[in-house]
């Protein structure tokens, strides 16, 4: 028999539990995107983590879609191979030979093994890239870049079945050209693209800080669109946030509800920021008159 003494971890679990059920009910059948990248995925404890908690937000009746990076390992595997990189503009020059690199580490080792992960906790998970059924048509971003891609066409029908299924679909960010190419693409733009085609609840960017900080330096929990501008023009918004600010600001105009910047590091931050009211990280939408803060 259990021993039904009670302690104080047991109550507090229990009344998290029971404060999260508006949450679980706001987020029945709503589309999440979330970009997996940076460091966690390279940790097998923190991509367990993640996995754990995209499987439960799956069993609770989200719709997750995983959309994933993988530069570090893409250098990585660059440098084995003596394969230089020149760039342009702080960006890679994707010829022919990288992009064949690029293609097998984003289709074959980083998407199998969160797959494999996402499994390995009792999800169904599948691995696509933006080239199957012609999810994701690219035009080149800039000639001078190679064979780096832009969205122009994003068909979310395919998403749309998986999710029918209770199937969770792992993206990575790779298109196709109009004449056959194959196109690398950043994956926090794919990740904005197929969130708006969905029209997507959230879109959490998972990254390596703690979110969009003031000119202070502490995190600004929400953010307007305009006040994500005010800061980028005062240049408090700077270096690798203004890709992840401009996605966002691009996913919102695409007609996504909300994006949330937040640290993919931290032990469950997806589960924080849907079923918690503090929430994670710093949401970004258009103000509403009723707005509290994660509803």
């Amino acid at each position: 028999m259990r021993k039904q003494t009670m302690n104080r971890d047991w109550i507090a679990t229990a009344r998290t539990l029971s404060e999260a059920l508006p949450y679980l009910q706001r987020y029945t059948g709503a589309t999440v995107v979330i970009k997996f990248g940076g460091h966690a995925m390279g940790d097998a404890e923190q991509m367990d983590s993640f996995a754990r908690d995209i499987v439960l937000m799956n069993q609770v009746g989200v719709h997750p879609v995983i959309v994933h990076g993988g530069g570090p390992m893409i250098n990585d595997l660059l440098k084995r191979l003596d394969i230089r990189s020149e760039f342009v503009n702080g960006k890679r020059v994707t010829d022919e030979a990288t992009m064949e690199v690029v293609e097998m580490v984003l289709s074959g080792l980083v998407n199998k093994r969160i797959v494999q992960a996402i499994n390995g906790q009792g999800g169904r998970a599948v691995g696509l890239s933006g080239k199957d059924a012609n999810m994701m048509v690219c035009d080149p971003l800039d000639p001078a870049l190679g064979l780096v891609g832009q969205p122009v066409e994003v068909s979310p029908d395919l998403i749309r079945q998986m999710h029918g299924h209770r199937i969770i679909p792992v993206v990575a960010p790779l298109g196709a050209g109009r004449n056959g190419e194959t196109f690398n693409v950043n994956g926090d733009t794919a990740a904005g693209a197929v969130a708006a085609a969905l029209r997507a609840d959230r879109l959490l960017l998972l990254t390596d800080v703690a979110g969009v900080k003031d000119e202070s330096g502490e995190v600004v929990t929400q953010l307007t669109p305009e006040h994500v501008r005010e800061l980028t023009r005062k240049g408090v918004i700077a270096g690798g946030m203004i890709p992840k600010t401009e996605t966002a600001l691009a996913a919102i105009a695409g007609g996504v509800r909300a994006v949330v910047i937040l640290d993919g590091r931290a032990p469950n931050a997806c589960l924080l920021e849907l079923f918690t009211d503090h929430g994670a990280g710093s949401l970004i939408r258009i103000p509403v008159e009723q707005n509290p803060r994660r509803m």
